[in-house]
Order: C-alpha cells, then structure tokens, then sequence
C-alpha cells in the first residue's frame, strides 16, 4: 500500500523494471533505472545532513533531472521545493529564505546563479549536481555527480515521514509582491492522485504529456498519477512552447494518450500548429486546468480530434483540482460564447458557496464566492500565519467537527440545472467603475466572442473619479485589420456600456508567465509606461 509519493516509484519499479517511467529529447529512464538512480542521490542527499520534514530546492530546467530530484528528495524525508529556473535571483533568494533551504539539487550551469543568490542572503550551503562535474570551485559546499554515481543504489531505510507530513512547497504570487509558499502534505496530494487514477482510467499504456513546470501544480498530475499507473512520462521542453506546430508534431511521435495543459497553449496549438495535419489517434484525453479555455478555440480542438474526450479541471494550488466537468457536444454549439462550467467536486471532496451575507448558495443564478474542504485543502502557507488564517478558515456550516475550509477567492453560481458550478470571476478580479459592480472576465469572454480575436485580457486602472477605467490588450487572429472602435461595437452589443473598454491596445502577442498564464501585472505596467511617456 503506498501512503507516500516516493512509494508509488518504488510499487512500480517492481511491477515494470523495464518499462520506461520518463522520457526527454529521446533519452529515457526506466522504472528500474529512475528507482536506483534516486536511490544513490538520496544517499547523497541524507550525508549531506538533509533530515526528514528539510526544505530542499530543485533548481533545474525542465529534464530527467528534475523528475529524479523529486524522487531523491522525497526518499530522503524531505520536503521539495521547486524554484522557477527562469525566474530573478533576487526572487529565488528570497524563496530560500523564507522556507530556510540550505541544499539546492541542481546543475553545473546554476552554480553561478546560486552564488548570486547567497549575495542576496539566501541560506545555501550544499548543491548536489544532477549532470556532469563543475570546472570551478564554488563558494559553497558542491558534491559532485561522479561521486553520487558511486553510492549504493539499494532501497533507502524508511524515513519516518507519515501521510500528514509535507511532501512538497510550491510559491504561487502573493498580493504584497512577495510570494507565499503552500504546504502540500503526502494525504493531500494522495487524495487528487488517486482520483485521477480511477477516474481517467489510467494504465500502463498511457503516455502522458508533462508540459507544466515542477513549480506549477499541474505537474502533480503529469508525475504522480502516472506514475502511479506505471505509465510513462514524456517530458515537454520549457522551450517548445512558442514552436506550435513542433508541440504538434511532438505528441505525434511520442502517440501522448493524455494531455494536461492551460488554454492559452492548447490555443496556440489550434491556431498555429495545424492539428488538423497531424495523426492523433492514440490520444483518448485532453485535460485544461488553470485559465479560462475561450469556448471558439475549445470547439475548434473538439472539432479536429473528435474522438478525445475532454475534462475542465478548476482548483487553485491550494486544493489542486477539486472539480471537474466533462465537456458535452452540447456545450459547443456554434452561437455559444460562455465558457464551459467548472462542474462538480472531484470525489472525496466537497465544494460550497457562500453569498455576501454569509448563507449557503442552494439555487441556480445566485453568485457567491467557492470554498472547499475535505483532504485536499493545503496545510497554509508556510511562516505565514496571518495569510493562513485568511484564507484557511474554520467551517463554520460543518457543526459536528472543527475543521477548515479554504476559501478560493473565486466568484461561482450554480447552472441553470443546479448541479455544475459555473466560474464567474476571481473576488479580486471584480472591480467597481462608476458605481458598477464588474467582472472582468465577462469582458474578455465578449472580446473572445469577435471572430477577429486570437487573445485578449483586460485590466482596471484605479481612478480617483469614477473608480476604476477599463484597458483591453488583444492579439489579432492572422493580422486582421482590426480598429478599437470595432472592438467597442462589437462589446457594446453584448454587454453595458459601462463594461466597454475606453482603451484597446493591439499586441503581437500577450505576455505569459513561466507556467503559461497571461501576465496581467506586466500588462499593468506596460499600461504605466505609456502613462509615464504621455507626460
């Protein structure tokens, strides 16, 4: 019985030593393989002073690597804590701090970065090297990969780590600017996993894309489950991305029966990719998480790979994926613009919304904002207390037990067939201008809804006299020669016009944070330069 990540590698191993676990750019490591090969690291890992319930940092790009660190780090009895390779030292430095990492699981190529990041008074003392040997020396402790090589690759003695202690911290965005780092523990992510296996019916044969960053929840999924199904995992390069038609060609080759990705990617492929030239036969689910998926390109990927099926899966990194719903022919119909649903709570979870004064949202139209609770709420947010006790609340509408509900910030209303939850907006997201109550997600849905729009995203300047003023960035669907005033029309005719946007810019392409998302701040901030430049 597995009750701990690390067990699901090892059950595996046992049952396929020879089926391969992980791919990347060709090069694949078994079941066997990864099993032993974690098994060395880890002894590394446990004499460089790492104990159960540690911080250690994977700073890797996207690679065997950083599956292996994973491994080694939950074998160990530690906790990981994914940093964005990608992402400013200062910022990483400070990740380190928070949560007091003093080992790195890395590769020669970062040595540099971390040393600037001890500059900035991050905690490091040890990296483990996950490729080939430095040619410098460091300022810090580097224990090199030929000398893990020689370490026995026997089972490592259990740690005394149990279901309830953390298993990995992942820093999503704080309000302050700093992030803040959720504390997944080993039952909490179990209780997602073990939904996915059952409900996906997922098995050996599956080959599962893993296009997410280790540092964005959806990679949970991508490893875990399939892991778990003794499946294999195909590794999508950080880069590949921009290069649609290569993502394409990609899950061809590799015949992926199931992808998970955000919309914005799964978009791009619609438009640039030319699914409809490529073989998808073996692929049998395509699962979205993490944005809004405009309902043009999802009934235009329906429409190329008909024989899929396909999942919306809603959470936040704080409960993972906690409902789902399962997208209908229905749902497509040519003259829909609403998105599809965010559906019902996965099982052995529930999910319930209270309104604005305090009672239980019980009948289709009423808005109110989603809680959650059961197994899959996180533990909070590590050293922060003050952020935990905001969000991570007593349930006060469970009389019988004291036990905490997280509140998701996010705005939702029951379907007309009062069954399937329907995602309105984020509570930050919903704004006030000239004493309006406004979401701006309806506005983007509207400016999706024109056949000339690729992408789009508003945002709200504050304003001293009406509140707030509303600013559209969109992208152009193959160079249409689009002018604001069409956009405006076009906006004006399905919604107030107090909801139309006094500005739209016209973009190339819209900013994208490293997990895929659009960049709303530095959509912001491209808006406050302009600002600065006017005067």
């Amino acid at each position: 019985m597995a009750y701990l990540l690390h067990h699901l590698l090892v059950e595996s191993s046992r049952k396929y030593p020879d089926k391969e676990a992980v791919r990347f750019n060709g090069e694949c490591l078994t079941y066997r393989e990864l099993d032993q090969m974690t098994n060395r690291v880890a002894r590394a890992l446990l004499s460089a002073g790492v104990k159960r319930g540690d911080r250690v940092g994977i700073y890797v790009h996207k690679s065997l690597a950083s599956v292996i660190a994973i491994f080694v780090i939950l074998k160990a009895g530690g906790v990981y804590v994914p940093l964005d390779p990608n992402a400013p030292v200062k910022r990483l430095a400070y990740i380190t701090q928070n949560c007091n990492i003093q080992v790195l699981l890395t590769t020669s190529e970062k040595l540099p970065a971390i040393s600037e990041m001890i500059g900035h008074g991050s905690p490091v003392e040890k990296s483990l090297l996950l490729d080939s040997n430095p040619e410098t020396q460091q300022p810090f402790q580097v224990i090199c990969w030929d000398d893990i090589q020689k370490l026995e690759s026997d089972p490592i003695p259990a740690s005394g780590t149990i279901e309830t202690d953390l298993a990995y911290i992942l820093y999503t965005s704080g309000s302050t600017g700093d992030p803040k780092g959720v504390m997944i523990s080993h039952r909490t992510i179990f209780t997602f996993i073990n939904w996915c296996y059952e409900i996906f019916q997922m098995t050996p044969d599956d080959r599962v894309t893993s296009h997410a960053p280790i540092h964005f929840d959806l990679s949970t999924f991508d490893i875990f489950a399939t892991i778990k199904a003794g499946g294999t995992v195909v590794l999508i390069p950080e880069k590949l991305s921009i290069f649609p038609t290569r993502l394409v060609k990609l899950l061809q080759d590799e015949r992926i029966t199931i992808t998970y990705m955000v919309p914005s990617i799964l978009s791009m492929m619609v438009n640039h990719g030319k699914l409809d030239q490529a073989d998808f036969s073996s692929l049998r689910l395509v699962l979205f998480a993490g944005e809004v998926f405009p309902i043009k390109y999802l009934r235009q990927f329906v429409q190329i790979i008909p024989h899929a099926e396909y999942y919306n899966l809603y959470g936040p990194t704080e409960t993972n994926v906690c409902t789902y719903y399962k997208v209908r022919a229905v749902d497509l119909e040519p003259d829909r613009t609403q998105p599809v649903p965010i559906g019902i709570a996965c099982e052995n979870m529930e999910v319930f919304a209270v309104d604005d004064l305090g009672g239980v949202v019980d009948r289709p139209g009423v808005e109110g904002e989603l809680l959650v609770r059961g197994s899959c709420v996180a533990q909070g947010y590590w050293g922060d207390p003050e952020k935990t006790a905001a969000r991570f609340v007593h349930n006060a509408y469970q009389p019988f037990i004291d036990e905490v509900a997280y509140r998701t910030g996010d705005i939702v209303v029951l379907d007309e067939d009062g069954i399937n939850w329907k995602f309105i907006g984020r509570r930050d997201h919903m704004i006030k201008s000239r004493g309006y109550r406004i979401e701006l997600g309806e506005i983007e849905a509207a400016l999706y809804g024109h056949a000339g729009i690729k992408e789009a995203a508003v945002i709200a300047v504050p304003d001293d006299l009406i509140g707030n003023r509303i600013r559209a960035f969109v992208v152009p669907l193959n160079g249409n020669a689009l002018s604001a005033v069409d956009l405006q029309e076009h906006i004006g005719k399905v919604l107030p016009r107090y909801m139309v946007p006094e500005s739209i810019k016209f973009m190339d392409e819209l900013p994208k944070t490293s997990t895929g998302k659009i960049h709303r701040p530095l959509l912001a901030s491209i808006h406050s330069q302009e600002e600065l430049s006017r005067e």
